[in-house]
């Protein structure tokens, strides 16, 4: 990657031109007062879609194709039917942000609520936070909810309700807004003739033209985008790009593309790069004389778009070689301590404790069960106390670790940490009062929990209990428990007993 590095790092681009660094003429860009450097040649046209037949060609095919096979969203109805434009790009905007690192699938049903709930911008600025992340709640990366609001009340009270009207204004007025997001708005909603880059695109563009350069890297991200833009259907830009997107998720798959049914294929420099290799594998098979390879397939000439020397291309990879991305950078390891302390309702139905996290951070806003982060290595009987420490604070009194059960231990993973939470629980017979100065809580049932704005892992946290209990109060099943969910130091308490208040407080005494 170190052509691409020093391209980046040289290149900083300003209307699709390179330019001197800040502070330099392009005239004085030479480091000794010689003459001036060389401008970086151009991309090979094979990197590039300079040819406007070819180009028109492409728009036809992949919008004939996008009318044939388009999915039926809720969103692209809405913007499609909906008269009105600020409430049309409202509908747009809350799926894009919703699209962001989540599966269509998983989206269709949040976005349905969200709209059913606030099909307008004024709807959502009159709502609560609370009532925001409730709603997200599972859907992950909880600030885009909270931003997205943030977003809608400025329009509200600084533009009179009215969204901006282009890519630069949408960008430049709405906090979280990013190129992507307002260009999509701006193409699907208002018809401005401009494209968009996300993964798909990225994707589709980077094999349509095999960029072999890290497409992660800004020098080849501003490449992409100027294709986008060269690209975009004048006439038809918002479904033109959701076309190009559409592809992406549904043809030109990260893994196992179907090359096939790809409507564009006979444009894909990846393709006629495969079908290039499989002529001379059978040409050479059957002892003919192999053809001179193209000039422009081998790479040469220190283009920054191509694969570097030292990563090839991989003949067992075909298309899927590109888009080549720098290596992902480990998740971090995080190890968090989380009681549930459980009491029987006014009914007799269990309800728990749920506390609120801090406004700011990971998963801000939600509520969760009590939780404390653990240093790694810490020994079992170690988490122990400084999780009873920890409920102590809440309580004002002393709890004893050896009333804590352990559970076992529930995985998730975030988008940048590797998070195991070592659950507990406590079940008590008596109330409790919390310290109010402390964050807020406040005592849920089942049913109260999961309509709560609850991440998903704290959903797996009460999903491990509430197992762990039913094997314990199956007749028969109580010796087939996994080895370790015992707790230390309570054997004398039966499985599925309560403690006491009273020994729930007690101090631990020495034996």
């Amino acid at each position: 990657m170190s052509q691409l590095r020093a391209a980046a790092a040289g290149l900083q681009r300003s209307g699709g031109r390179p330019v001197a660094p800040a502070g330099q003429s392009r005239k004085a860009a030479s480091p000794r007062g010689g003459a001036p450097a060389p401008a970086p040649a151009p991309p090979p046209a094979r990197h590039l879609f300079s040819d406007p037949a070819e180009t028109e060609a492409l728009r036809g095919s992949l919008l004939a194709w996008y009318d044939r096979c388009k999915r039926d969203l809720p969103w692209r109805t809405l913007a499609a039917t909906e008269p009105d434009a600020d409430r049309r790009a409202y509908a747009v905007w809350v799926s894009e942000i919703m699209l962001q690192q989540t599966q269509v699938a998983t989206v269709i049903d949040y976005y349905n609520r969200w709209m059913q709930k606030w099909p307008t911008l004024q709807a959502l600025a009159q709502a609560s936070l609370e009532e925001v992340n409730e709603l997200w709640a599972g859907l992950g990366y909880y600030s885009r909810g909270k931003r997205l609001q943030e977003a809608a009340r400025k329009v509200v009270s600084d533009l009179a309700g009215r969204m901006p009207r282009t890519a630069e204004d949408l960008q430049k007025l709405l906090p979280g807004v990013g190129r992507y997001t307002a260009g999509a708005i701006a193409s699907i909603s208002y018809g401005q003739a401009t494209g968009v880059v996300d993964g798909n695109v990225i994707r589709v563009l980077c094999r349509l033209r095999c960029i072999g350069a890290d497409s992660s890297s800004p020098a080849v991200i501003d490449r992409l985008w100027d294709m986008a833009n060269a690209l975009v259907d004048r006439s038809r830009p918002g479904d033109f790009n959701q076309a190009l997107m559409e592809l992406g998720a549904t043809v030109c798959m990260p893994k196992a593309p179907l090359c096939g049914e790809c409507p564009v294929k006979q444009h894909c420099q990846a393709q006629r790069r495969v079908e290039k290799e499989l002529a001379f594998a059978s040409q050479k098979l059957f002892g003919k004389p192999a053809p001179v390879p193209d000039v422009e397939d081998c790479g040469v000439g220190g283009c920054p778009l191509c694969p570097p020397a030292t990563e090839p291309w991989d003949s067992s990879l075909g298309v899927t070689n590109f888009p080549r991305k720098a290596a992902k950078k480990q998740p971090r390891v995080a190890r968090t301590a989380t009681c549930v302390l459980e009491r029987r309702g006014c009914h007799g139905a269990p309800e728990y404790l749920i506390v609120q996290r801090p406004s700011s951070g990971l998963l801000a806003g939600l509520w969760e069960f009590p939780s404390l982060p653990l240093a790694q290595g810490l020994p079992e009987e170690k988490q122990r106390e400084v999780l009873a420490d920890h409920l102590q604070a809440w309580m004002g009194q002393p709890v004893a670790a050896r009333g804590l059960r352990f559970i076992g231990e529930v995985v998730h993973i975030f988008s940048h940490i590797h998070q195991t939470y070592v659950v507990y629980s406590l079940p008590l017979d008596g109330d409790m009062t919390l310290d109010p100065a402390l964050s807020p809580s406040r005592w849920v049932t089942e049913g109260e929990f999961h309509a709560s704005a609850v991440s998903t892992a704290m959903k797996k946290v009460l999903k491990a209990c509430e197992k762990q209990r039913g094997e314990e109060s199956s007749p028969g099943k109580g010796s087939k428990r996994k080895r370790g969910v015992k707790p230390n130091g309570a054997s004398s308490t039966r499985p599925g007993t309560q403690l006491s208040l009273r020994a729930f407080l007690q101090a631990p005494t020495s034996s």
